[in-house]
């Protein structure tokens, strides 16, 4: 059955939604096993991660490396033109190719694991992954890119709504401590991004025709579930700190060894083997780790408004902070669609 076709959406109703859920409880086991049996999305997400590093370093040598050798052997301004232009073909591709690619195998990825989350198996149990996958970004092609507009929306509705929170310092222990208030709040915001992807999940287990309704009320479940929501992404970026140094250890303690026998005059290939380790690392902590913490907060989130009838006082108080949250009222009222002009 096409996510679009599924009964699950109520706007009118108090409670906005009826989907199934098809796990029991949210947390770190929960989070682990989701991800193990999405296992080949993170190996794909690794893939296009590690091309783009080994592409990163050759654009390393062919840009900096032409630029000096034009401005030495040519003129200092061709050298400088080179560079220019080397940077801003770098940027294009990751912001519009690289970027844009990794949204969409995150969108099918989401898609999987909504699917699991909610029904226990990926398209009725006759339907890989990928294939489930690209079959739900297809179909809704236009929804998945106004979601991406949408993510940045969203980022900042929550983000002007998590400074409103005034029980950040009660999770502190110890009364009195401003900086270590300061930093839960820092962790709170680095959390905004897995709230933003949490809401595309609800969008997706929804089946709502209208991405920007189904996001609105997911907003407001969020802000109604925010304490609960806020404690367990807390924990989550606590934990991918840790997790983070960990795999660096590991992905550094190979090229410290190598830099230890390398002699000191090839200071070149002691930057390079610094550079491979510290990109490895970081497609490690994206590919592998992410979706981890991704599942805690998005299963946390499911859990949280199962049944739960949806509190329209915070639809006022939500635009009270945020104009964006007035603007996306807008255009859930205007009745806009995707693909459709405003």
């Amino acid at each position: 059955m096409s996510a679009d076709a599924r009964p699950y959406s109520h706007p009118d109703a108090p409670v906005r939604h009826s989907y199934p859920l098809a796990i029991g409880q949210a947390g770190f086991s929960t989070a682990v096993s989701l991800t193990m049996r999405t296992l080949p999305y993170a190996i794909m997400r690794f893939g296009i991660l590690l091309a783009f590093s080994i592409a990163t370093i050759i654009w390393f040598v062919v840009t900096f490396g032409g630029a000096a050798l034009l401005g030495r052997v040519v003129h200092p301004w061709i050298g400088m033109a080179w560079f220019v232009v080397g940077l801003g073909a770098y940027s294009w591709a990751w912001w519009f190719v690289v970027r844009y690619m990794l949204y969409l195998i995150q969108a099918g990825h989401i898609a999987v694991l909504t699917e699991l989350v909610t029904v226990g198996r990926i398209g009725g149990g006759a339907e890989g992954m990928f294939a489930y996958g690209k079959r739900v970004v297809t179909e809704r092609f236009g929804q998945v890119n106004a979601l991406f507009a949408l993510d940045l929306i969203v980022k900042g509705i929550v983000y002007a709504f998590n400074r409103t929170l005034d029980w950040i310092a009660g999770v502190i222990p110890v009364a009195g401590l401003q900086a270590v208030v300061g930093i839960a709040n820092a962790i709170v915001r680095a959390a905004t991004t897995y709230i933003a992807a949490t809401l595309f999940s609800y969008n997706l287990a929804r089946g709502d025709d209208n991405p920007w309704r189904s996001s609105k009320d997911g907003l407001i479940y969020y802000a109604q579930n925010s304490k609960a929501l806020l404690k367990t992404a807390m924990w989550v970026v606590v934990l991918d700190k840790v997790l983070t140094v960990l795999v660096w250890l590991v992905m550094l303690a190979p090229a410290l060894v190598l830099l230890a026998v390398l002699p000191s005059t090839a200071v070149p290939g002691k930057v390079v083997v610094l550079v491979i380790a510290a990109l490895f690392a970081s497609n490690v902590r994206q590919a592998f780790l992410k979706p981890i913490f991704l599942v805690m907060v998005m299963t946390r989130f499911h859990v949280a408004v199962r049944n739960q009838a949806i509190n329209l006082e915070w639809d006022e108080r939500l635009s009270q902070i945020s104009s964006q949250f007035r603007d996306l009222t807008g255009r859930v009222a205007s009745g806009w669609q995707p693909g459709s002009a405003r």
